[in-house]
């Protein structure tokens, strides 16, 4: 059984999480998974996988290089007459998105004020 077959489950997943640049490659007997994930919980599925088919971790014949994109983000000041779903429509990101990226500045999701500076994740 090639390390490919061996590990279908994993890189599977990886495509269905729509993992950006994945490239899948075995070497030396080694198989290697590189690629960018859109978030931390989307990477930690990826080793949940793996630990389910090497559940100690012992074969030695994967390495995963996966970052994580999430967290990149751009910085909104608030002008008059913006909310969260005229920013979020805006920039392609959901209002909900925008208020869980800031609940340390925005209280309510239904009052911003003008001047104040948002984080926007990137979609």
């Amino acid at each position: 059984m090639s390390l490919k077959d061996k590990y279908k489950e994993l890189t599977d997943l990886a495509s269905n999480l729509g993992v950006a640049d994945l490239q899948v490659r075995e070497q030396d007997n080694v198989l290697y998974v590189d690629g960018t994930a859109k978030s931390a919980d989307d990477k930690e599925k990826l080793w949940a996988a793996y630990g389910k088919i090497d559940p100690d971790f012992r074969s030695a014949d994967v390495v995963m290089n996966i970052e994580v994109s999430e967290g990149a983000s751009i910085e909104y000041t608030v002008v008059s007459g913006d909310s969260l779903s005229k920013i979020g429509k805006a920039h392609g990101v959901s209002w909900q998105t925008i208020y869980e990226a800031n609940k340390d500045i925005i209280k309510n999701p239904d009052i911003i004020q003008p001047g104040w500076k948002l984080k926007i994740p990137t979609a």
